[in-house]
């Protein structure tokens, strides 16, 4: 469902484009599609497909949103698959074997050769991709909030330690360990609390 303002003029008398409102429902069988892709890409993990190449499909798909006249409607959602490859390669974040895996399961989406919508058809090929990146945010919306806070902390404490003259390599670990045992702690338990509610959930992060 779409619905749009009356069509305006500026002060030429020419139509000016308008913002357009847009709706999608997704059946369940789309959302089945997408976990699907999600527990096959578990299945592959390690021994058929490396978490290098899952990991570099994702951000040449990134590179796109950036450097391809995409709708921005489409850029700006995959664009938010960013955070996800930072979550997996930042050492010092320190996720599980598991969700590092239940990641890199949720990217391999990104590497599947059979797209819901092929990749070249003009205008909408990453139409299908941009719908996954933004579902998968939504479902990982605790673990996203938890890790930008984590980075939000750090930059600010380094800002202040070097502000002091001090060294932000000195005891960094102490100073990091800290804040991140509390966001995982808070991250987790609100995974927990969030299977239990109504709707819709993918199966992510489950083993963690």
């Amino acid at each position: 469902m779409c619905s749009s303002d009356p069509p305006a003029k500026n002060q030429n008398n020419e139509f000016v484009t308008m913002p357009i409102e847009l709706t999608i429902t997704l059946s369940d069988e789309d959302l089945q599609r997408f976990q699907d892709s999600i527990d096959k890409g578990e299945q592959l993990l390690d021994n058929i497909v490396p978490t290098a190449d899952i990991e570099e499909a994702a951000a040449e798909l990134i590179g796109k949103a950036q450097s391809l006249q995409l709708p921005e409607f489409i850029a700006e959602r995959l664009l938010k698959l960013q955070v996800l490859l930072n979550m997996v390669q930042d050492s010092e974040w320190q996720l599980t074997t598991a969700e590092c895996r239940s990641i890199h399961s949720v990217l391999y989406y990104f590497i599947e050769p059979n797209d819901v919508i092929p990749d070249d058809i003009p205008g909408i090929g990453y139409l299908d991709d941009a719908l996954y990146a933004e579902l998968v945010c939504q479902q990982l919306s605790h673990e996203i909030k938890s890790y930008q806070e984590f980075c939000e902390f750090r930059k600010a404490e380094e800002s202040r330690r070097k502000a002091s003259g001090l060294d932000t390599h000195v005891g960094r670990e102490d100073w990091i360990a800290s804040k991140r045992a509390q966001l995982h702690a808070r991250m987790r338990e609100r995974r927990t609390l969030s299977k239990g509610g109504r709707g819709f959930r993918m199966r992510l992060l489950e083993s963690a």
